[in-house]
């Protein structure tokens, strides 16, 4: 599918985003932080087809003149979609689990630290990186971050809201295998340099904004 789409792309001289992630990377690149060009070896097929498309669209803007443009996102939160199991969704379940019965069971170690962002700057960034002057682009793949935090510092946070949360951890080896080969930090400072890239919501904000879109008719609500 990703090969058609490229050569119509081309074809017709359109502007094609295709979104990446943090699973493009692997045990063996560096995590701290993790730069735009690295070694990427992701052992997950998630992460292999990302890098697939990252090169690929990549190569078409070199061989075909394709105007292809990526963005690597990290751990995306949201209110809108619930968790659905993945590795970064632990950063989503606190928050339902936290207003429903204030208790939370982690699947990842306390200490895991992985770049997150809330949903408003995932769209943020696409819709600037999609409207920037190509003649701004050095790159076709950029990093995009916002914050990085470990379970154990999301909890806290959470906590000033739901002070009687009981945090305890039961870890999932699989996805924690994943979580230690992913970045903790993304560096960005190519999207910031090059297209004015610039992130609006740090973990305080974040957990501000999920509770008033959560907890309105909450326990939580009731309380205040």
């Amino acid at each position: 599918g990703l090969h058609n789409v490229l050569d119509i792309a081309a074809e017709h001289n359109l502007r094609l985003f295709v979104p990446s992630t943090i699973g493009a990377f692997g045990p063996t690149s560096p995590r701290d932080p993790t730069p735009d060009l690295c070694i990427q070896r992701p052992r997950t097929i998630y992460g292999v087809s990302k890098v697939h498309a990252e090169l690929m669209g990549e190569y078409y803007h070199y061989r075909y003149g394709l105007d292809f443009r990526c963005l690597r996102y990290p751990g995306i939160i949201s209110a809108d979609s619930q968790p659905g199991g993945g590795t970064t969704d632990y950063a989503v379940q606190i928050f339902h689990d936290a207003i429903k019965t204030g208790k939370f069971k982690c699947y990842l170690r306390p200490d895991t630290r992985l770049p997150m962002m809330y949903i408003d700057d995932c769209l943020k960034a696409t819709l600037e990186v999609m409207e920037a002057p190509a003649e701004a682009l050095t790159m076709r793949t950029y990093n995009i971050s916002a914050m990085s935090f470990t379970p154990e510092e999301l909890a806290q946070e959470v906590q000033k809201y739901v002070p009687e949360l009981q945090m305890t951890y039961n870890v999932d080896q699989v996805r924690q295998a994943i979580a230690d080969s992913w970045p903790m930090n993304f560096d960005d400072s190519n999207a910031r340099r090059d297209w004015g890239w610039k992130h609006d919501y740090d973990l305080p904000e974040l957990v501000t904004t999920m509770f008033s879109y959560l907890g309105s008719d909450s326990r939580i609500a009731q309380a205040n």
